[in-house]
């Protein structure tokens, strides 16, 4: 008898249902998240079992867990969910109990699984893009002290002349707490930034899809790797336009008998893939290539509007790329 499993996950605890294939509930239980926990409840079922669950907060864990004791795993794309997000009746043990049903129906809107090494790529650039972040803001943090005193350096703060500068400023002593913590911090995050960078470089150097998307103009190593980290397998989307729609670089659309709207971007998907298609989009929309069309929409649209359409072209072109290198030639 095929029997089919769903489970609510959340950050502390898990739902899990259990249906046969006549659609009775066999188990539905709230369990802490854990291996024993799970395995009281399906660790007894057939290897090859059907499970799905929602791309929550923290699934890594229980997708290893799924793998790890030879389940089948199928994740649920949470926004397509429909039948959830409509139950009249919504906890988790309905929710359970609905995501085994959809997987027993073969109505489950799943989403792509990342295999383990894409997995890691992705968070090491994920690691190393937050520590920039968090540097920024620490510059950012002793700029707007500097400007609440009246100090400013065109010429820049933290090369040596520079910290020359800031070390000679009189400023009350709160203030220069603030800055010398600062600045501690940002050294600090030097080392694992750069030992993160070198990370970077030998990646880039062992895939030969680097060389081809640092091609286009705004991308280098490091944002060529994030969109082959964030897209996966190219060859998942049929078009260039589906990338672009994953990505939600696609305008939303509303339409009513013959009245249709045309919306901001969807902002659904990867927001990684976003960032660094419109940090790239920054310097294409100088290049020759792009130049043109940028300036003709922002003087339409207006500049932000009329970068994000850049970002969507570049990463049509990532499309067009990756599907050549990989021997495919769908239409885009």
């Amino acid at each position: 008898m095929s029997v089919y499993v769903g489970i609510d996950v959340h950050r502390k605890r898990c739902q899990v249902a259990v249906i046969n294939e006549g659609g009775e509930v066999l188990a539905n239980r709230n369990v802490p998240n854990g291996v024993k926990p799970i395995l009281s409840v399906i660790g007894g079922l057939p290897a090859g079992t059907p499970a799905a669950y929602e791309a929550a907060f923290g699934w890594g864990w229980l997708l290893e867990l799924l793998e790890g004791y030879g389940f089948e795993p199928h994740m649920v794309h949470p926004l397509q969910c429909k039948a959830i997000a409509s139950a009249r009746l919504k906890n988790d043990k309905a929710g359970a109990a609905i995501l085994a049903q959809l997987l027993r129906a073969g109505l489950l809107p799943e989403a792509w699984i990342a295999p383990p090494e894409i997995r890691q790529l992705r968070a090491m650039l994920r690691h190393r893009a937050q520590l920039v972040r968090l540097r920024t803001l620490l510059r950012n943090r002793i700029h707007a002290v500097l400007a609440g005193h009246g100090h400013g350096r065109p010429a820049g703060c933290w090369s040596g002349p520079g910290r020359q500068w800031l070390a000679s400023l009189e400023l009350p002593a709160v203030s220069r707490e603030v800055i010398d913590d600062a600045l501690a911090l940002i050294d600090a995050l030097q080392q694992p930034v750069d030992r993160l960078d070198q990370e970077v470089q030998q990646r880039a150097k062992a895939d030969p899809r680097v060389k081809i998307l640092t091609q286009l103009p705004g991308v280098g190593p490091f944002t060529a790797l994030v969109l082959l980290a964030e897209i996966g397998d190219i060859s998942r989307f049929g078009s260039a336009r589906k990338l672009a729609s994953w990505a939600g670089l696609t305008p939303t659309v509303r339409g009513s008998d013959r009245t249709i709207r045309h919306g901001h971007i969807s902002k659904q998907g990867p927001a990684w893939v976003r960032w660094v298609a419109c940090e790239a989009a920054q310097t294409a929309k100088r290049h020759p290539d792009f130049a043109p069309a940028y300036q003709a929409l922002a003087r339409r649209r207006g500049k932000k509007i009329a970068t994000t359409a850049i970002a969507r072209k570049l990463l049509t072109r990532v499309y067009r790329l990756l599907t050549d290198a990989s021997g495919g030639g769908a239409p885009s």
